[in-house]
């Protein structure tokens, strides 16, 4: 049973779009997230959307899946990491 609820940890790790750098979600530096993220999305080869939406959709997935379960410190800066993420994207 513990595999089936271990699910999305298992995605994070072993994600079919992007090789993520160990523990770059723990991190409490933003911009490290946002280049780490940036960097392994225009690496990859395997992902189906632009190298802006797969690293997007992995930082918001990873912050659905933690839920409540992420402290209020982390939640604020993978919510910053977003902010990031679009600023090394050109995005506004």
């Amino acid at each position: 049973m513990a595999s089936k609820r271990k699910w999305s940890a298992e995605v994070t790790r072993h994600s079919d779009s992007l090789d993520l750098k160990t523990h770059i979600f723990e991190s409490t530096n933003p911009k490290e997230i946002a280049r780490s993220l940036k960097r392994s999305a225009e690496h990859s080869h395997r992902r189906k959307a632009e190298p802006f939406r797969s690293a997007m959709s992995m930082l918001t997935f990873y912050i659905n899946r933690a839920g409540k379960n992420l402290p209020a410190r982390q939640q604020h800066v993978l919510e910053a990491a977003k902010d990031e993420l679009r600023a090394v994207f050109h995005r506004k």
